[in-house]
This record gives C-alpha cells, sequence and structure tokens, in this order.
C-alpha cells in the first residue's frame, strides 16, 4: 500500500521531518489494514503472463512486494530501498511467510546510481515515484531496465488518511482537515510531484499507458484493534509536520487525542474509519 526523504524510502507520507528509520510501525500497519485493497490492485494489473522477475522501487516493508509474491507464485522480487530497516522488516517478513528464497534485497538510492537489477517483467512504485530528486529521469531508468512487453504499475497516494468524523473531536471540530491543510503545504514545497498524475509522465518515457484505476479506501466502523494502532502513529506523525502551523487550540485538542492514557484518546474511540484513496496507473515498454 510507503517519505520524508527524496530517496526511495517508503513511507506513505505519514508526516515530515521524521527518520525514514523510524516509519516501520506504520508501514506494517498500512499493509494490515489495506492488505485487501493493495490485493485488488496487483489483482488488477494487466500483465500478459505471471511475470518470474519483479522489481519493487521504494519497497519498505514489503506490502507490495509480499502482496506481488501471493499474486504471482511463480516470481522472485528484487526488493529495492534505501532504509536499513526497512529492508531487515521486510527479510522478517517474508521469513515469516515461507516467501525468503523469493526475495532479494537491495539497499539502495535511486536518486544515485542504480544497482544491477536485471530486465524484470514487472516494476512495482508505490508512494516512492514522488520521492525522486528527478522522477522524469527515473522512469526513463525504468523504461530502459523493463523487457520489451514488460508492465511498470505506479501507485500514488491521494494524501494523508483520514480517520475522524467531520464533527470529531466535538470541541474541535475540522480540526483533522485543518492539519491536512497544513501537511499539504508542506508537501507543495518539499515534495511537488506527490499528488502527480503519472499517465503524461510515463508517455513521456515512452511506455504505452494500459490503464488507470483509482482504490477507494472507506473502511468501518466497527474498526479493527489494528486501525486504532494505525490512527494513533499515523495523527502522531501528522502532529510532527503541522504542529508549528496549528493553532494553540488545535494542537491542545490534537495532543488529547494522541494521550493514550487520556480521556480522550483516539485509542478509545468507537467511530473511527479509514479514508483515502489510492490511484494506480499500469504502462507497458512496447
Amino acid at each position: 500500500m510507503t517519505d520524508t526523504s527524496p530517496h526511495a524510502a517508503h513511507d506513505h507520507d505519514h508526516g515530515a521531518g521524521h527518520n525514514p528509520d523510524d516509519q516501520s510501525e506504520i508501514l506494517d500497519l498500512d499493509a494490515e489494514v489495506l492488505a485487501e485493497h493493495i490485493a485488488s490492485i496487483t489483482a488488477w494489473l494487466p500483465v500478459k503472463a505471471d511475470p518470474r522477475h519483479i522489481v519493487d522501487l521504494g519497497s519498505g516493508t514489503g506490502a507490495g512486494a509480499l502482496a506481488l509474491l501471493k499474486r504471482f507464485p511463480g516470481a522472485h522480487v528484487i526488493a529495492v530501498d534505501s532504509s536499513t530497516s526497512h529492508l531487515h522488516r521486510l527479510r522478517h517478513k517474508a521469513e515469516a511467510a515461507g516467501l525468503a528464497d523469493r526475495v532479494r534485497t537491495v539497499e539502495a538510492d535511486l536518486d544515485g546510481a542504480w544497482p544491477e537489477l536485471g530486465a524484470p517483467e514487472l516494476v512495482w512504485a508505490s508512494a516512492s515515484m514522488h520521492h525522486m530528486a528527478d522522477p522524469d529521469r527515473a522512469l526513463r531508468r525504468v523504461h530502459d531496465m523493463l523487457r520489451p512487453g514488460g508492465l511498470f504499475a505506479v501507485v500514488e497516494l491521494a494524501g494523508f488518511p483520514r480517520f475522524l468524523p467531520e464533527d470529531a473531536p466535538a470541541d474541535r471540530p475540522g480540526l483533522e482537515e485543518r492539519c491536512h491543510a497544513a501537511i499539504d503545504r508542506h508537501h507543495t514545497e518539499h515534495l511537488p510531484h506527490r499528488g502527480a498524475d503519472w499517465g503524461p509522465k510515463l508517455t513521456a518515457a515512452g511506455f504505452t499507458v494500459e490503464g488507470e484505476r483509482t482504490i477507494t479506501v472507506d473502511l468501518g466502523p466497527p474498526h479493527t484493534e489494528a486501525v486504532g494502532r494505525y490512527a494513533l502513529s499515523s495523527l502522531t506523525r501528522l502532529r510532527g509536520g503541522v504542529a508549528e502551523e496549528l493553532a494553540a487550540e488545535d494542537l491542545t485538542a490534537l495532543d488529547q487525542l494522541l494521550d493514550t492514557a487520556g480521556p480522550h484518546s483516539i485509542l478509545r474511540r468507537d467511530d473511527l474509519t479509514v479514508r483515502t484513496e489510492r490511484t494506480v496507473w499500469a504502462a507497458r515498454r512496447i
């Protein structure tokens, strides 16, 4: 289904100013909560034949890589990320799932020299392309790397997930929307390609775009325990990026939600949802 780094670290835009090596928990929660939606994306991919060699660019802790291995049981995946801890976690999850022999991890900064990744039939990049210092260069590199007829799947996030009803908390209606507006301003400055329409960029890089699909996520209530932890971790990271821009009253209300020992803790709420969108482009090298 991960972002403060301009490299291949993959953290789904959950905050600003954080070390990407600290994001494993939220990536794992994202993968757990949105597993069905990630699987629906991999099932939709218009592959001509099941790929044997897949590359996951900006693999994070393995949500995409593991979903692709389940979707294509004959495939092997090379997972590329700039975070040592993300790749360590990915290997641990692959071992637990009995898939360790089908995954190879490569630590690399894709803004620099690319490692040797072979000639895959499928390249997957979820919420990672917008981190590239020169995404057009990266798209061309992927085009040249793919086997003729191979597919490039680019997944982009519509934005930070939303968890609270519009009127919550009751004394600060609109709190979450104001937090989103603040983080969006930050990303406009520091991640100008976040939320981009990758279709024209893929065409300019020589691909033929064969499909585009938007997956709408709207989960609960009632919610699982994982959703509560996902909301807590996500909003904690969000706070780190917007604290200086929030009014004092908003910051106080947000801190009450994040105080797990307090009466207003987000973990005590029974009205949490997960609302977001993800768009995937399927582009062919002819």
